[in-house]
């Protein structure tokens, strides 16, 4: 890993000092290694670990967001509302958010890839006991505990790969784990919604247990052994100081409130859009609505090309590109039309998952120690977004129609162009700043 200076002047968004300056270790396990026999394209193991990765993406998200495609058949199962049943999905990304910090900090004593292991298991064994909820209630707290086993996965991923890929690949490498992400997010909404469609919502969420259970057993075969990692201690203070240093650091800040403003974006349109698509002037039935999470694929390609985007444009102008496409599918979604409404979702989903690669990849860059933590803060921020985005966004649809969701959305849009205009600012200015001192000092 190139010196935390190094790193953080590759990072546009930046107008801090130096993380290292501000970061104190909260274990071993948090040294950056010597990077000679890190993962690489064409190095043995890469193969194996992409292929892993994105197996457990696709498990991940086919169990978290299960339920999203269904809201509507929930609603009229259970006699609910569409703010009601929302909490079905809320439920799971809300505990995911809570519990994620925790259970970062036990992978750092355990392992990344124990702590992966056992996360997918037990989120697979819950997903199986999902379809049997016998009210609402039961749903949504079968859905809470769900959530909370998955917390294990995301942030000990990030770890994991900032500590076993060289620096050079690490953009791709979590666009892969977030192509995975994103295929199973379409992967287990279309086979829900057909599922449903034939036998119901309940046999439906019994297809992805399964799904998902394939994926886990994938997962637990493929993943390369950790190399880089050196168990740490269980300490509750050095963890506070840790997460304590990373809310202290401006670009971290900056970096979690981007993720937590997309995926409110993300939430709120995909957790209304099967009420918008079964009403009229669209009518679709359920497998149709089902299928329009196809468009899942473009996150796919747009996660995956995260990489050559920066390299590119640089992550302030990817994120730029990213909120465009953002704002302007939302605003294409408004037509009654239903072409330009999926064209809407496209460009929705291209700029979603795009700008969540970039800034979940700073984070590990920018992060030199206690990796894990700061991972998991940005998945804290980033679920908490989710939840906040279906609530808000099925209370905003229910007051003002696709309209309302749509005004929510911009709305988050605009908060991430002000946050990437601010830390531009900033960065100039401690550019000139650090001129006029090396200058006065020559």
């Amino acid at each position: 890993m190139p010196p935390a200076s190094t790193e953080a002047s590759t990072i546009t968004l930046d107008a801090s000092a130096p993380p290292s300056a501000a970061v104190t270790p909260a274990a071993p396990a948090t040294t950056a290694p010597a990077t000679a026999d890190r993962l690489e394209p064409g190095r043995p193991g890469y193969r194996r670990m992409s292929f892993a990765f994105f197996a457990s993406g696709v498990a991940a998200f086919a169990l978290l967001y299960s339920t999203q495609a269904l809201l509507p058949a929930v609603s009229a199962s259970f006699g609910a509302t569409a703010g009601q049943a929302s909490w079905t999905v809320s439920a799971a990304t809300g505990a995911l958010a809570l519990c994620v910090l925790p259970l970062s900090a036990l992978s750092e004593r355990f392992g990344r890839r124990q702590m992966m292991t056992a996360s997918l298991t037990v989120a697979v064994l819950v997903g199986l006991l999902v379809p049997f909820a016998p009210s609402l209630g039961w749903l949504i707290a079968l859905r809470a505990v769900q959530g909370a086993a998955l917390a294990g996965l995301p942030a000990s991923a990030m770890a994991y790969l900032a500590e076993e890929v060289r620096p050079k690949a690490l953009v791709a490498a979590i666009g892969l784990f977030v192509a995975g992400n994103s295929i199973g997010g379409m992967s287990g909404r279309i086979l829900t919604g057909w599922v449903a469609q034939l036998g119901g919502w309940r046999m439906a969420l019994g297809a992805v247990g399964l799904l998902a259970a394939g994926c886990a057993v994938v997962f637990h075969l493929m993943i390369p052994r950790a190399r880089h990692f050196t168990p740490g201690s269980l300490n509750p203070r050095a963890l506070a100081k840790t997460v304590g240093t990373h809310l202290a650091d401006p670009l971290l800040r900056r970096l979690y409130a981007i993720g937590a403003l997309f995926m409110t974006v993300f939430g709120a349109v995909y957790t209304v859009i099967g009420y918008r698509l079964v009403e009229g002037p669209f009518a679709l039935p359920q497998g149709v609505v089902g299928s329009v999470f196809l468009v899942y694929l473009v996150g796919t390609a747009s996660s995956a090309a995260a990489g050559r985007l920066v390299a590119r444009l640089g992550r302030r102008g990817a994120l730029h590109l990213a909120v465009s496409t953002t704002a302007a599918g939302l605003l294409l979604s408004l037509s009654d039309r239903l072409v330009a409404v999926l064209l809407g979702l496209v460009l929705i989903t291209a700029g979603f998952f795009a700008g969540h690669a970039v800034a979940s990849s700073s984070v590990s860059r920018t992060a030199t120690t206690g990796r894990a933590q700061a991972s998991a803060l940005y998945q804290s921020a980033y679920y908490l977004g989710s939840s906040a985005g279906g609530t808000l966004g099925a209370v905003a649809f229910h007051a003002g129609g696709w309209g309302g969701t749509v005004a929510l959305g911009l709305l988050a849009v605009l908060g991430v162009v002000t946050i990437t205009l601010f830390g531009t600012r900033a960065a100039r200015t401690e550019r000139r700043t650090a001129l006029r001192s090396a200058a006065a000092y020559s």
